[in-house]
């Protein structure tokens, strides 16, 4: 770890880092690759560590595919990867429900049809996938038909999202026994150009505030995620290194799950975000300052070619 946080990752540190790392754990939009152009170099670092021996595993907040579409779109950007080791909140959110919810029943779903197969993958049927139409007047709406057997509701990414569909959320959340889910709390999505557009936080916290319940959320900076990559190939935090381009979801995660953090600089936050946490007294602010911050993941290579 550095010897004070917020460091610049020269060459000369990157080789101590890696050596005493076995795994490496990647966001993958603003780190990998932005919307569908990869990073420059950011395959080359990829594959460099996987010929090296380090474990390198994929972990995206982003549900809008399942983790096989994940693997496709890395092996057509010239990324060494596998379906096992991505880890997306699709699929995570499917592990809550199973494991930790033991959910016996249905789940309301705003979300894609990635997120419909992640479920269907480990015997959860989901409802409420595409569009869905308002109809009627107010009075219609606070009476709309229910499927008595959903059980949970869970918010994701949604393209299709609507008022209708908040509204059918809220009424199955007035259950105080319907279990609530969210994938994660991103506010924006970065695209190529420096273009962004709106994130599953922004339909999250829709349904939050109109059902006045918080939901859990499994995505980062919440332990889930890294605990899903964890106990499915026995990872060491203190051997793992976090790759991330956002503070208050990547370098948070490392922060609490006791990793070394690394922050790239080719997504959404700054190094001046970060140095400004660090000066703060704010607990939860000092957590989101990363143990060494990079322009790009590309900067690694010339250490991992010596």
């Amino acid at each position: 770890m550095a010897s004070s946080k917020c460091t610049q990752l020269t060459e000369a540190l990157s080789r101590p880092l890696l050596d005493s790392v076995d795994s490496v754990l990647f966001d993958c939009d603003g780190v990998l690759w932005r919307g569908d152009q990869a990073i420059p170099g950011a395959s080359e670092v990829i594959n460099y560590l996987k010929k090296s021996g380090k474990r390198v595993f994929f972990v995206t907040n982003n549900s809008s595919k399942t983790r096989q579409m994940y693997a496709d779109k890395l092996g057509k950007l010239g990324f060494d990867a596998s379906k096992d080791e991505v880890f997306g909140t699709g699929y995570c959110s499917a592990m809550y429900l199973k494991n930790v919810c033991k959910l016996d029943g249905k789940v309301y779903l705003i979300g894609s049809n990635a997120m419909r197969q992640e479920l269907e993958y480990v015997g959860i049927q989901p409802v409420g996938v595409g569009p869905d139409p308002i109809s009627g007047v107010q009075k219609d709406w606070a009476n709309i038909p229910l499927d008595n057997e959903v059980r949970a509701v869970l918010v994701g990414f949604d393209e299709h999202f609507s008022y209708m569909k908040l509204n059918r959320a809220l009424q199955y959340l007035c259950n105080p026994d319907c279990q609530f889910v969210g994938t994660n709390m991103d506010a924006t999505l970065p695209l190529e150009g420096g273009k962004t557009i709106p994130g599953t936080g922004c339909i999250l916290r829709a349904v939050e505030t109109a059902a006045q319940r918080q939901a859990q959320v499994v995505g980062k900076p919440s332990n889930f995620i890294f605990e899903c990559v964890a106990s499915q190939f026995g990872l060491d935090p203190e051997r793992c290194l976090m790759v991330g381009d956002r503070l208050d979801t990547d370098i948070m995660l490392g922060s609490n799950c006791g990793l070394k953090t690394l922050l790239a600089l080719t997504g959404v936050s700054t190094v001046a975000e970060a140095e400004a946490n660090q000066k703060s007294e704010c607990p939860q602010r000092q957590k989101m300052v990363p143990d060494y911050y990079i322009k790009s993941i590309a900067d690694i290579l010339p250490a991992l070619q010596a």
